[in-house]
């Protein structure tokens, strides 16, 4: 059983973390200073760096474990042997927005803070690292789906598709709609979108092979 200290010290890094969360959804991550953390969370500053190192490492307190199952989910569904290519990727465009609006508060959080290229293999940054291995994910079921070689053409259409998805789910960021609302009204609409976006990238790559 935990001593009063333990339980008084899991209570305070509850706290900093539960801060962090409300400031970084409310104002944005480079925004928001530690002191302000340390204000909203009833502690000094200094307290706050007995937990956590910077105010990265409490981007990673509040990132990694969510993405981290977004990410196994992604990945779990990518080795599917059951699955067409279509279907997959169909599939993880839903899990994605899913995903985003069931976070929409934290998602500038979960994929913009602290950025890093998509094609850069590492990052300093774990999260940086991980959302990379998540694009990754859409970059191999492209592949497979639009039978393209590992290239500058297969990144292009991964980086048009990934900004597709980001836009549909910056649309609702800010809406006050239930995803089960949203999903069941326009998942038809984001179906219809991303077949369009996958016909016209096979147009696009068949002009090209009967040019060369």
């Amino acid at each position: 059983m935990a001593s009063k200290k333990e339980q008084r010290s899991e209570e305070t890094k509850r706290l900093i973390i539960s801060a962090a969360e409300k400031l970084f959804a409310e104002k944005g991550y480079e925004a928001v200073t530690i002191r302000e953390i340390a204000k909203e969370a009833g502690c000094s500053h200094t307290t706050i760096y007995i937990y956590f190192q910077d105010k990265e490492a409490l981007l990673h307190a509040l990132s990694m474990p969510r993405l981290l199952q977004l990410n196994a989910a992604l990945n779990t569904l990518a080795a599917d042997a059951f699955l067409s290519a279509d279907e997959k990727l169909r599939r993880l465009n839903e899990q994605l927005i899913r995903f985003c609006l069931d976070n929409r508060s934290m998602y500038a959080l979960f994929f913009e803070a602290k950025p890093a290229p998509v094609d850069e293999p590492e990052s300093d940054l774990e999260v940086n690292r991980l959302r990379n291995q998540m694009f990754n994910i859409v970059v191999q079921l492209l592949k497979t789906n639009l039978n393209l070689s590992d290239g500058d053409k297969l990144l292009s259409c991964s980086r048009i598709y990934f900004f597709m998805l980001r836009g549909i789910i910056g649309t609702y960021t800010h809406s006050e709609q239930s995803v089960e609302s949203i999903m069941g009204r326009l998942s038809p609409t984001f179906n219809d979108a991303f077949e369009a976006l996958l016909f016209g990238f096979g147009k696009q790559i068949n002009d090209l092979r009967d040019e060369s």
